[in-house]
């Protein structure tokens, strides 16, 4: 199983509709009597003798293949032509015998849902769900407090055809709000759902594991409690810290293994972790103690009760839950203008310092700013040199003018910007309009970084962004000088790093708008539209040939007769073609 944390924001999932041609049915044989099971032939038999029994020669005759069956546990998928469904499930109903023994048939009531990861068809997967397993799920995300489209259990009638054609229709629509929700689709529960092969794994043991080895050699630490779930992603776990000498000092520790865009070697990306706690920077927050090894890294900082920007955005609590916070906040509101414009000022500049540095950065989002005071402070930054995938990287893929890791950093400032000003994350990428704000100079910034014009045309510089009017006159009071050194050969392991990330997010657009392009193609050239010009088309082209044809048989004849041949033919008038040939119906 692959390590990196799959790109989840370009998936594609889709309940397959099989009304109609074809139905599918998971079955289950029980014998209470126990004794000899049947074979895949004797079970295949079974089934015909069933449809015998019940409905005569003409039952057995229906078509009924047996895809799969596992002899130990009498379970078989069948799939029959959709007229014989009520046919073949009330005969498997009824049945009682099975040689002389006691038996029953229990049809389990299964979906086939497709699953497709990117733009390539070869990287999808087929996985079955009954309609219990999509309560469970459901169940699992009220945490969100979000209304979910799932439909409403049916005890009577739940076999009928034509509810389980309605209710399949029901099922994708649930599938494509939650994977089309941006912090639903990434979370655990929706991802194990999905792709549970890959998603097995516990990673809070592991997490635990390695963090124990740690405390092997550093027996001063000590964990408090698990911090669980009150991030997004699911390789990367929490835990709340104290030192045994300060019992009443809190920390907090983060754990996280590589993912897809980790190129440091081993012994960089150790020496580049372990450096991050020499950084000090105002608005980087302070790392208490990191480590890394080949397969993990850890890092320690003081716990905030106060929380994340985003934390103060939602009004959330910050241990609880990511989906219990960020979801649904139950006010909507944007923070006050002046704190738009100092939070937002201490971000660019600590942006821009992190450029000047050579240092990658790529995951600013509003919950990895913590707030120190009146201080926003970056978290985070072992993010990019583990490889780990952005928050946004769903939406920046999408476009490919944004193909830097200076440009990811300001698209994702332009998603933090619209939520400290609005209270809530856009609904759309790239932006159309913009609700009302507090200041004109607000709007003009959003423009230059979320809107279809800003996509098309390339993402604006950190030092850009600073001089514009929302930001150029805030006055930043901090007098802390910034430090963080950075030994010449680790700058340019870190400069092949970042130009490998931007690389593979480059080829990554790139498909996606082969594939963008493709789709659009297909579907201009099976529009209603298309498919009548394409028969005018052939209609007119059809009528222009037989026209010809006409033509060309009246000079032929009228030659003939004007030469005196003497033949008997009837003369056809060239100002009288004939008759349209059958050609007139082919169509492209």
């Amino acid at each position: 199983m692959a390590r990196a944390e799959p790109p989840a924001a370009t998936f594609e999932r889709r309940v397959l509709r099989s009304a109609a041609e074809h139905h599918y049915l998971r079955v289950r044989l029980e014998l209470p009597d126990g004794g000899a099971r049947p074979s895949v032939a004797q079970f295949k038999q079974l089934v015909v003798s069933a449809l015998r029994e019940l409905h005569g020669e003409v039952g057995a005759a229906l078509p009924v293949d047996v895809l799969t069956y596992e002899e130990k546990t009498l379970s078989a998928i069948l799939r029959v032509v959709s007229s014989g469904l009520v046919k073949l499930w009330s005969a498997l109903t009824l049945l009682g015998f099975y040689q002389n023994r006691r038996c029953a048939f229990r049809v389990l009531q299964e979906y086939i849902i497709r699953v497709q990861r990117g733009v390539s068809a070869e990287n999808s997967w087929q996985i079955v769900r009954r309609y219990s397993d999509f309560d469970l799920l459901n169940n699992s995300l009220q945490i969100s407090t979000l209304s979910l489209p799932l439909p409403p259990k049916k005890l009577i009638g739940n076999m009928e055809r034509e509810f389980i054609a309605e209710r399949q229709k029901g099922l994708q629509a649930y599938l494509d709000v939650i994977t089309t929700h941006h912090i639903l689709s990434n979370c655990e529960l929706v991802k194990k759902f999905l792709d549970p092969n890959s998603y097995s794994v516990n990673y809070t043991e592991i997490a635990l594991q390695h963090v124990s080895m740690f405390f092997r050699s550093e027996p001063k630490w000590e964990v408090v409690e698990p911090l669980k779930d009150i991030g997004w992603r699911i390789r990367k776990k929490y835990f709340l810290m104290k030192i045994k000498n300060q019992p009443k000092e809190r920390l907090m520790l983060s754990w996280a293994d590589p993912g897809p865009d980790k190129y440091l070697s081993d012994k960089d990306l150790q020496y580049a972790v372990k450096l991050l706690s020499s950084c000090s920077h105002p608005y980087i927050y302070k790392i208490t103690f990191a480590t890394a090894n080949e397969s993990s890294a850890l890092v320690i900082r003081p716990f905030s009760e106060k929380g994340t920007l985003k934390d103060l955005i939602y009004k959330a609590k910050p241990k609880d839950p990511f989906l219990k916070k960020y979801c649904n906040p139950k006010k909507i509101q944007g923070l006050e203008l002046q704190q738009i414009k100092t939070y937002g000022r201490q971000i660019l500049e600590v942006l821009k310092f992190l450029h000047e540095k050579g240092f990658p950065y790529g995951h600013l989002h509003s919950a990895n700013v913590m707030l120190d005071g009146d201080t926003c402070k970056l978290l985070d930054l072992e993010n990019s040199l583990l490889g780990l995938p952005s928050f946004y990287r769903s939406y920046f893929s999408q476009f490919r003018k944004i193909n830097t890791l200076e440009g990811v950093d300001v698209h994702c400032f332009g998603h933090l910007l619209y939520e400290m000003t609005y209270g809530r994350p856009p609904d759309t990428i790239p932006v159309d309009s913009f609700p009302p704000a507090p200041s004109v100079f607000v709007v003009s910034v959003l423009e230059s970084i979320l809107t279809c014009e800003a996509m098309k045309n390339g993402m604006p510089t950190v030092s850009r962004l600073l001089q514009m009017p929302l930001f150029s006159d805030v006055l930043l009071t901090n007098s802390e000088k910034p430090q963080f050194k950075i030994p010449t050969k680790l700058k340019e392991a870190l400069k092949t790093s970042k130009e490998c990330i931007e690389k593979r997010l480059t080829e990554e657009q790139k498909l996606i708008h082969q594939h963008r392009r493709l789709t659009r193609a297909q579907s201009h050239h099976g529009s209603e539209e298309e498919k009548k010009k394409r028969k005018i088309l052939a209609r007119k082209k059809s009528k222009r040939s037989a026209y010809e044809s006409g033509e060309e048989h009246s000079a032929k004849y009228s030659n003939s007769n004007n030469s005196g041949s003497g033949a008997s033919s009837p003369l056809t008038s060239p100002s009288s073609p004939t008759p349209p040939s059958t050609a007139e119906h082919a169509s492209f």
